[in-house]
């Protein structure tokens, strides 16, 4: 083989490899700045759910009322600015720390089942729908770290 031959063929693959690497690297960075995708589908979400409950609350809720708690729970987070419309994509811009606080989210799921005629029998049964649910968050990735305070 010449010499230049030999040339043409270092300084190809060299160039190859500095293409492949420039692209890597930007296509990196660029996924690295948006935001993660945690898709949320609610027959999902719903058997989930229902799989995390004790016994005794799978019994006294039924599946369609346990969808409907869900479907309140995902509208009390739109209504807290967590569920924005256009997701995808979207770069991480998340400037206020927002936390969920169980008490207040259980509140207003027992008040939003009172005036949807769903018949609670045991408020502790929202308290379990409450933590199942965000469980369900947390294996989709979609809940960020506690807070410490």
């Amino acid at each position: 083989m010449s010499a230049v031959l030999v040339f043409a063929i270092v300084f190809a693959t060299a160039l190859v490899f500095a293409i492949a690497a420039v692209i890597i690297g930007r296509e990196a960075r660029r996924l690295d700045s948006v935001a993660p995708r945690a898709v949320y589908e609610l027959e999902q979400a719903t058997k989930f759910v229902a799989d995390h409950l004790p016994s005794d609350t799978q019994a006294r809720l039924t599946f369609a009322e346990l969808r409907k708690l869900l479907v309140f729970h995902m509208r009390w987070l739109h209504d807290q600015g967590l569920q924005p419309s256009g997701v995808v994509d979207r770069r991480q811009d998340i400037v206020d720390e927002v936390v969920i606080d169980e008490q207040t989210l259980t509140a207003f799921l027992l008040d939003a089942a009172e005036q949807n005629n769903i018949e609670i029998l045991d408020d502790v049964d929202v308290v379990h729908v409450v933590k199942a649910h965000l469980e369900y968050f947390e294996a989709i990735g979609a809940i960020g770290p506690q807070s410490n305070d």
